[in-house]
């Protein structure tokens, strides 16, 4: 291919077609390439562990970004705002339109180009629902939170031992004993939710927040 080819080559482009027929392109996203449906289902059918689980079902994103917002609103030692919740279900919401939660160990051989992806899938994220870039302090207790819910899955979900998620795992934060979706939605204490139930329950609270931005 010459130069002037070159120059006239059509720009690469990763088209996903949503449940709502929209189109994703996802190396060059805008905020308005999916329905807040679109993205609920795509985290609900998204799973964490690598789909790896002790029960008959994985842990979907949608489930796990439900339990770190609880988790942060818990620890926090004042009321968070709607749009601070808002930020907190959507940690991950960039995993819920690519359809793929890297394991963390992973991440980095994955390189700069999957890197420089998954942040304009953030960043399109974050225009879209008019959240406020993290701060220092917001980020290291999101962290926490994001930690606590890792290490609690590790044991709870996935099968882990304790020492495991110590010395294999280096999670250096205890596991919880108490699930904190039982007492907001009820049922067995770190049993996966299907995707259906996580979509409309991910749906649910992020109607609940959005409304406020």
């Amino acid at each position: 291919m010459d130069d002037h080819d070159h120059q006239h080559a059509p720009h690469p482009r990763a088209w996903v077609r949503m449940p709502s027929g929209k189109r994703l392109d996802l190396l060059l996203p805008t905020p308005d390439d999916w329905a807040d449906h679109d993205l609920a289902l795509g985290l609900a059918r998204t799973y964490r562990w690598g789909g790896h689980s002790a029960w008959p079902l994985p842990l979907s994103v949608a489930q796990h970004s439900i339990s770190v917002m609880l988790l942060r609103r818990a620890a926090s030692p004042h009321p968070l705002s709607p749009l601070e919740e808002l930020r907190e279900l959507l940690h991950d919401a960039e995993e819920g339109l690519l359809g793929f939660d890297c394991i963390s160990v992973l991440k980095p051989f994955m390189g700069d180009s999957f890197r420089e992806l998954t942040l304009r899938l953030e960043q399109a994220v974050f225009l879209r629902y008019g959240l406020p870039a993290w701060s220092a302090q917001d980020h290291a207790a999101h962290k926490r939170a994001d930690r606590l819910a890792a290490a609690s899955e590790a044991v709870h979900v996935v099968g882990w031992s304790r020492h495991e998620v110590l010395h294999t795992l280096g999670i250096t934060v205890a596991p919880l004993e108490i699930d904190p979706l039982v007492a907001v939605y009820g049922g067995k204490a770190w049993e996966p939710w299907g995707p259906g139930v996580a979509a409309e329950r991910f749906m649910a609270q992020l109607g609940r927040l959005a409304k406020f931005v």
